[in-house]
């Protein structure tokens, strides 16, 4: 390389990041061995962590977790089989490893140390509803923004196991770090909030979810406030201001000492709503004001509810110190994802059909918003694939029965409501096809999702249909997606 190519200025000046020093592989053995307290069995390097032995991948450290059924260390020779690299353990094994007295602990213990050797901003998320989607923007932004050093935990990683996972996953070169968290019973998102030590923490909204175990939704909502007991010291909260729980939501953030940035329709949102028109590409064009500014931008995902989504996502990039141009280009572009609004284009007879996959979650909010998209989603016909909503308690009767109300203003032409919860939905639905003021709904009612697999077979998908396949996870109508996108 010649003299004057070395003295280019674009070279010259390329800006220095300490990041820059650390190392690039993810854990090496002493690493690992000093994090958790271990003895390794030799050196070694891993680019991965996995505690499932099915989605082992090349480069993979296996963690084989001990439970009260079930002992990772039966499943060690299928891990290296599938190219793990060592395992951490708690018995010498033929395998390169690292040994310790508890693997469980050992993994909260590596999670601690990815956590303190980050030089990243971390958002932790949580919220009744929208959760995992806000999580994938605000990576797709901040991804974009970063060219590639941010991190999340995937999937619905946000419980006890799946946070220490996504927090030892964490590479230490990482500039912005995006863990979800969940819970079902109070005091479990504090144990995870002081984990992931959010420098943001974002509750995207409150609704009914879980309120057989919480009992009611104020307590829902200061089981959410628990995120803000884990923000480090000058962290932003990031709170809906629609909600009727608005106040004690920011009640509980001051007292936690957090900046509070708001985010909705309210004219006492920080963040707030000016206007949202249908887009070409059935999303939404939306135009927000926030503190110094106005934006407008693309939010690709249809609906109300993520044009709301979008609100909570640019609030939590500008506290990060993100780039909300960016944001604005990954709001644009993203699609769907699995269980979570995905969109196939299925074959059937005439041409193709729509099916909007929703099968991963369901609760009362959520039920509403998307019946109320398929209202609005040009179709010939609309069928709504409902699976039953699961812990509500002594709230279920009235919480399905009253999904007959958005059915029929989604102008819905056929129903197929799965789950013995859904038994007062279906009482509804034949009242008000009983009456002459209601709207008659065709519905059919089962047990389990084999069986709608089998009845919406026989009702026959058509050309120009929009189907709506949305439940509970353990009702099981994932496989109903399945069957219908399997290519034919």
């Amino acid at each position: 390389m010649s003299a004057a190519i070395l003295r280019h200025p674009a070279l010259v000046q390329w800006p220095a990041d300490p990041r820059d020093r650390l190392p690039l592989t993810l854990w090496n053995a002493a690493a690992i061995a000093e994090a958790v307290g271990g003895i390794a069995s030799g050196d070694f390097q891993v680019a991965g962590v996995e505690i499932d032995s099915r989605d082992v991948v090349e480069g993979d450290l296996f963690v084989a977790l001990k439970g009260e059924t079930m002992d990772g260390h039966r499943f060690l020779e299928n891990a290296f089989a599938r190219g793990a690299i060592a395992a951490l353990v708690d018995r010498p094994v033929a395998w390169p490893h690292i040994l310790v007295a508890d693997t469980t602990a050992a993994l909260g213990k590596l999670a601690a140390a990815a956590r303190a050797r980050a030089q990243a901003t971390i958002i932790g998320v949580t919220g009744s509803v929208g959760k995992t989607g806000v999580k994938e923007a605000l990576f797709a932004a901040l991804e974009r923004a970063s060219r590639g050093a941010a991190h999340r935990s995937v999937k619905s990683y946000n419980n006890h196991g799946g946070v220490p996972l996504s927090l030892a996953r964490m590479p230490a070169r990482s500039r912005f770090g995006v863990f979800e968290m969940g819970m079902n019973h109070a005091g479990e998102i504090a144990a995870l909030t002081t984990q992931v030590r959010p420098h943001v923490a974002v509750i995207t909204t409150i609704a009914p979810a879980h309120i057989e175990n919480l009992g009611s939704i104020e307590a829902i909502a200061d089981a959410k406030a628990e995120i803000f007991g884990g923000l480090e010291p000058g962290g932003t909260a990031v709170i809906p201001a629609d909600v009727p729980q608005f106040a004690q939501l920011r009640a509980a953030a001051a007292q936690a000492g957090a900046k509070i940035v708001s985010f909705g329709r309210s004219r006492e949102a920080d963040v707030r709503l000016l206007d949202a028109i249908p887009s070409a590409n059935g999303g939404s064009l939306v135009t927000c004001e926030f503190p110094g500014g106005r934006l407008c931008y693309t939010v690709a995902e249809p609906g109300d509810h993520w044009v709301i989504n979008s609100l909570a996502v640019m609030a939590a990039v500008r506290a990060a110190g993100g780039d909300l141009a960016a944001a604005g280009l990954a709001l644009a572009s993203m699609g769907g994802l699995k269980g979570r609004g995905a969109r196939h284009g299925i074959d059937v007879p005439g041409g193709k059909a729509l099916l909007i996959d929703e099968s991963y979650n369901a609760n009362p909010a959520s039920m509403r918003a998307t019946l109320a998209q398929l209202g609005q989603t040009p179709s010939s016909r609309r069928i709504a694939v409902l699976g039953a909503m699961k812990e509500l308690g002594d709230f279920s009767d009235g919480f399905h029965a009253a999904l007959a109300e958005p059915l029929v203003a989604a102008d819905v032409d056929f129903a197929l409501l799965v789950g013995d919860e859904m038994v007062p939905l279906s009482r509804e639905l034949l009242k008000a096809a009983a009456s002459s003021l209601g709207k008659p709904l065709a519905h059919a009612h089962c047990r389990t999702a084999d069986e709608a697999i089998e009845l919406l077979d026989d009702f026959g998908i058509v050309a120009g249909d929009a189907v709506l396949v949305k439940g509970s996870n353990s009702v099981g109508l994932g496989r109903l997606v399945d069957h219908f996108t399997r290519p034919r």
